[in-house]
Parts: structure tokens; C-alpha cells; sequence
């Protein structure tokens, strides 16, 4: 996948996992950086789990972001004490 590609993925599944996970979001910049980090996180667990990870831009994709990105945002509010859900 080009950049571009994962910061568009990294992007709408920061912003969907951001409102699944506190329902206000995080801002852009940090959407677009968890959502990034969410796509590659959620591509190793489902690697790690014997599935297919992100294989480019498709609704399966979206889905393995979004899955990483809300377990990423989990982590980020449980380190810095952060209203959950």
C-alpha cells in the first residue's frame, strides 16, 4: 500500500475508532497518528492470530483498522487516565 493509502485508512479508522471509544474524538493530528498506529496494530493481531491483516484499501481492511485503532486508543486512555466509554 502506498503512504497516501495508510494515511487515508489511518484516518477514517482513527475517526471511527475515536467515536466508538469516547464518542468526542482526539483532534486530527492524533486521530490520524492512533488511527496510523491502530491499522498496523490490528494488522499484527489478526497476522497473529492466523487471519489476514490490511491488504488495502477494502471494507475488510477498514475493519482490522478500526479493531486496532480502538485497542490502540484503549491503551492511550488507559496510560494517561482518560475517560472511557
Amino acid at each position: 500500500m502506498s503512504i497516501l493509502a495508510w494515511i487515508v485508512l489511518g484516518l477514517i479508522s482513527g475517526f471511527v475508532g475515536s467515536k466508538i471509544v469516547n464518542r468526542t474524538g482526539e483532534g486530527v493530528v492524533l486521530d490520524l497518528v492512533l488511527g496510523i498506529v491502530g491499522a498496523v496494530v490490528g494488522g499484527f493481531l489478526f497476522n497473529m492470530f492466523g487471519t489476514v491483516g490490511v491488504t488495502g484499501l477494502n471494507l475488510y481492511s477498514f475493519i482490522v483498522a478500526i479493531i486496532g485503532a480502538v485497542v490502540v486508543l484503549l491503551i492511550y486512555h488507559a496510560l494517561f487516565r482518560r475517560r472511557v466509554l
